[in-house]
């Protein structure tokens, strides 16, 4: 019998460590999930999705930060947000960004490749924000 015939799922991937999440390279993954979709795009919005906000947490930047972004990308496109000076505050974190979306708009042809990484930047500020209200709970509950 198969796992969808047993209503089994296939055993989970292994667990990563932040350390290993944020040594991805999203860049690679942006190209790929976004110009191929498939198994890319699932990689890209799981591991590639929380490797960039572990990195982009480890540098300060906000959580709105990345969600006016995506707001950015949906109104311009993704060429005119990889073209800001500043897409997120801070030098470091912004040419981090910055090469990500070159990467995302070397493969966008398309008004929907524009809104998947709008979901992609939306998604990444979601997980941020988890992060964000995980570590506020655990430091007043002393944990």
């Amino acid at each position: 019998m198969t796992d969808s015939e047993t209503g089994m799922h296939p055993s989970p991937p292994p667990s990563r460590t932040d350390d290993e999440l944020a040594m991805l390279d999203v860049t690679a993954l942006l190209r790929y999930g976004i110009g191929f979709g498939g198994a890319h795009r699932t990689t890209l919005f799981g591991d590639g999705a929380v490797g960039a906000a572990v990195v982009l947490d480890r540098q300060g930047v906000l959580p709105r930060a990345m969600a006016f972004l995506a707001e950015i990308v949906r109104s311009g496109g993704t060429t005119y947000a990889a073209a800001l000076p500043e897409p997120v505050p801070g030098e470091a974190a912004a040419q981090l960004v910055r090469g990500w979306l070159q990467s995302a708009a070397s493969v966008v042809r398309t008004v929907e490749g524009d809104q998947d990484v709008a979901r992609w930047l939306q998604s990444v500020a979601a997980l941020m924000a988890l992060r964000l209200t995980y570590r506020t709970r655990s430091t007043r509950s002393g944990g």
